[in-house]
């Protein structure tokens, strides 16, 4: 195993996590519901699914479809005023309700609105873990509040990249025989890896390595995401953190060793003028 995936950027013990799923349907699209409830499983069991909105509203129509489908339970919650946002205190005091039940180790938080951070915040202190899950639009503040934060554009893109696949597998040019399939090439597009993140990056290895410079990638992984809950792999275009790192060859090695069970590799990295 030579590549760090996304979970292995949190502890091992998130898989079993008992966790609260709250999500506010007036500030998340509701288009890659499935994607979401993919990505919350990785760091634990969602228990408890509600989804908070005024269902009176024609807006909150594209919803209903897929509530049932992943057995969510939609919220009731009428909008008093006009402009102002009953939904979100309705979903704070369940929050409330369920961090006192003792019944879930922690939450997600499903939702763009700052609105949010000192909710996040206040639940961090109880030791719950939180993760948060949004479009890149969220506000840092709400971002920096929870221990993990995904954006949702993230989500969408790998959605899209699986279909595309299947796509690619399945067309059989005219004249070949039935049952062999050519795969169309995929085209890749990768988001450029900034200055602030290979400082990050660099920091991090820096801070953690031992006396000749190396540092073990599954420790850089996760004190990366302390830093930066934000932090993604997929942001990027890399599926791992791993090929990631290996991009960035013009300033960074990668060591892979042998560990002591057969066929597992512990992969190392430094700087390379360190």
């Amino acid at each position: 195993m030579t590549s760090i995936s996304i979970l292995e950027l949190m502890s091992q013990d998130t898989k079993e996590l008992k966790l609260a799923v709250l999500i506010d349907a007036d500030n998340v699209p509701y288009s890659n519901v499935k994607g979401m409830m993919e990505e919350i499983a990785k760091f634990g069991t969602p228990t408890t699914k509600r989804i908070y909105a005024d269902w009176t509203k024609p807006n909150a129509g594209g919803w209903k479809s897929v509530l049932l489908e992943h057995a969510i339970t939609p919220i009731q919650q009428y909008s008093y005023t006009v402009g102002k946002n009953s939904s979100d205190s309705a979903m704070i005091i369940d929050a409330m309700d369920l961090l006192y039940s003792d019944k879930v180790d922690g939450f997600c938080i499903v939702s763009s609105d700052s609105d949010f951070t000192r909710l996040a915040i206040r639940l961090r202190e109880s030791g719950m873990k939180v993760i948060g899950i949004g479009e890149k639009k969220t506000p840092n503040s709400f971002i920096v509040a929870c221990d993990r934060f995904i954006y949702i554009e993230v989500l969408d893109g790998a959605i899209q990249k699986k279909a595309k696949k299947r796509s690619a597998d399945t067309i059989k040019p005219a004249g070949k025989p039935a049952g062999k399939t050519v795969e169309k090439p995929i085209e890749k597009s990768l988001s450029k890896i900034d200055t602030e993140t290979i400082e990050l990056i660099e920091t991090t290895i820096e801070d953690i390595c031992d006396d000749d410079g190396w540092a073990f990638l599954g420790d850089v992984g996760n004190l990366i995401v302390k830093r930066k809950p934000e932090f993604d792999p997929r942001n990027y275009g890399f599926i791992k953190l791993t090929p990631m790192l290996k991009s960035l060859t013009d300033i960074l090695e990668i060591d892979e060793r042998e560990s002591e069970k057969k066929g597992i590799k512990h992969v190392y990295v430094r700087l390379r003028f360190s």
